[in-house]
C-alpha cells in the first residue's frame, strides 16, 4: 500500500469519526443498492453532503453542459488498487472503482426553484456541500465490476436526506432564476439506465460502457483540496490512486472554456471536446456524420470546415456546411448548439436548455476562422 495513501485514509477516517454517521465507502460487486447511502460514497451529515473516507473530489478543465447544473464529482477505489495512466484515453480504472457525479443547483426558495450561480460559493472549506444552500437533483454512479462498467442513476428526495435508485429516469420541472431576476422554466431530464449508454458507450462497435470525463487532458488542472491546492494528476498519484502518470507539465491539458486568458481556439476546441467528441469521433455513436470533434483534429473537412452534411436530416436548418469560416449563422454546428428541438439540437441528449455562453464562444470561434467555402 502506498504510504501516502495510507496516511490520507487514516486522516480521513479520523475526520469521519468526528461526524455522526459519516459515510463508509462500499463496493457492491453484483447488487444495485436501492439507496445511494448504501454505497457510502456520499451521505448527509448534519446540514452537509459529505464524502466518505478515501473518496476524492475532482473537477474537469471544461465540463459537459447540463442545463446549468453544478456538479460534485468523486472517485473512490478499494485499498490496494490503482488506475493506470493512459495519455489520450480515460484512465484505466481497476475493478472496485466507484465514480459519482452529483447534479445540483443553488437553491431559490423551493424544490422546483433554482438559481444560476457560482458553485464554488456553495462548497464548504472542507469540500462538502451546504445542503441548506443547494437543491440536490440526482447522483449518477459508475461502478467498475468484473463484467465491466455499470451506470446507476439516483434521484434525491425532496427533504434532501437520501437518493433512491430510479432505473427508468425522471423528468423534473424546474424554474431557473437568473441574476437579473428573470425566470425560465424547463424540464430537467434524468436519464434512465439505458440512456446512459447514449454518452457512456463511446465506441459504437462494442457499445461497452465507460467513463468519459476522467482523461488526463480534462483532469490536468489544480484543485482546492482541504489541505491546499494541488494538481489533480499529481494528487491522485501521491495518494496511490494513479500509476504511470508523467509530471503535469508533460501531460496533455485542455483549456478552461471560460478562461479569457486562453486562446479562442483552445477554448472552443476544449468546449467541443467535452460536449461533443464522445459521440463525434471515428468510432463514436455519431460516426456516420463524418464529423470529428476530438481536440487534435486539424482544421479541415474532418473538423467540419466546409464539410457537407452526411446524416443530419432536418438538423441542417437548410444550411449547406457544418462550419462556414467567418459565417456562424450559415454553419450547421452553431444551428444545432443554439437549438432545443429534439430532431435539430446537439447534443441530442443531456440538456433541455441552450448554453448561451457556450454558443457565444463557438460563434466567436467560427467568426475568427479564415477562408470560405466557395
Amino acid at each position: 500500500m502506498n504510504p501516502m495513501r495510507g496516511l490520507v485514509l487514516i486522516l480521513a477516517g479520523l475526520l469521519a469519526a468526528c461526524s455522526q454517521n459519516a459515510p463508509t465507502p462500499q463496493f457492491h460487486a453484483d447488487d444495485n443498492p436501492r439507496l445511494l447511502s448504501e454505497w457510502g460514497q456520499l451521505g448527509i451529515v448534519g446540514a452537509e453532503l459529505q464524502t466518505g473516507a478515501g473518496v476524492v473530489t475532482y473537477d474537469l478543465n471544461t465540463p459537459l453542459f447540463t442545463d446549468y447544473a453544478l456538479k460534485l464529482r468523486t472517485i473512490w477505489m478499494p485499498e490496494g488498487v490503482s488506475a493506470d495512466y493512459r495519455e489520450n484515453d480515460v484512465l484505466d480504472f481497476p475493478v472496485g472503482t466507484v465514480i459519482t457525479k452529483t447534479f445540483y443547483y443553488a437553491s431559490a426558495g423551493g424544490p422546483d426553484r433554482v438559481s444560476r450561480g457560482d458553485g464554488h460559493a456553495l462548497v464548504t472549506s472542507d469540500g462538502h456541500l451546504d445542503v441548506d444552500a443547494v437543491q440536490l437533483i440526482e447522483t449518477r454512479i459508475l461502478v467498475r465490476r468484473e463484467s465491466g462498467w455499470a451506470a446507476l442513476p439516483y434521484r434525491w428526495n425532496e427533504d434532501q436526506t437520501e437518493a433512491v435508485l430510479l432505473r427508468y429516469g425522471d423528468v423534473i420541472p424546474l424554474q431557473m432564476i437568473d441574476a437579473d431576476g428573470s425566470e425560465t422554466g424547463f424540464n430537467y431530464v434524468m436519464p434512465d439506465v439505458n440512456q446512459c449508454a447514449s454518452c457512456h458507450a463511446p465506441d459504437s462497435n462494442t457499445r461497452i460502457l465507460s467513463p468519459i470525463g476522467p482523461k488526463p487532458r480534462h483532469l490536468n488542472r489544480d484543485f482546492d483540496y482541504p489541505d491546499g491546492t494541488r494538481n489533480q494528476l499529481e494528487h491522485l498519484t501521491a495518494i496511490g490512486y494513479l500509476t504511470g502518470a508523467p509530471q503535469a507539465d508533460s501531460a496533455p491539458r485542455n483549456a478552461d472554456w471560460a478562461d479569457i486568458n486562453a486562446s479562442l481556439e483552445a477554448r472552443a476546441r476544449a468546449y467541443l471536446d467535452a460536449n461533443c467528441s464522445h459521440c463525434h469521433s471515428p468510432v463514436g455513436p455519431a460516426d456516420t456524420s463524418g464529423l470529428n470533434l476530438e481536440p487534435d483534429i486539424a482544421h479541415g473537412p474532418a473538423l467540419g470546415i466546409c464539410k457537407l452534411p452526411i446524416a443530419a436530416g432536418s438538423g441542417t436548418g437548410d444550411r449547406r456546411h457544418d462550419i462556414v469560416p467567418g459565417a456562424p449563422d450559415d454553419s450547421i454546428l452553431l444551428f444545432r448548439l443554439d437549438n432545443v428541438q429534439p430532431d435539430e439540437m446537439m447534443p441530442e441528449v443531456g440538456r433541455s436548455t441552450i448554453h448561451t455562453e457556450g454558443v457565444e464562444l463557438i460563434r466567436a470561434w467560427i467568426e475568427s476562422l479564415p477562408g470560405d467555402c466557395n
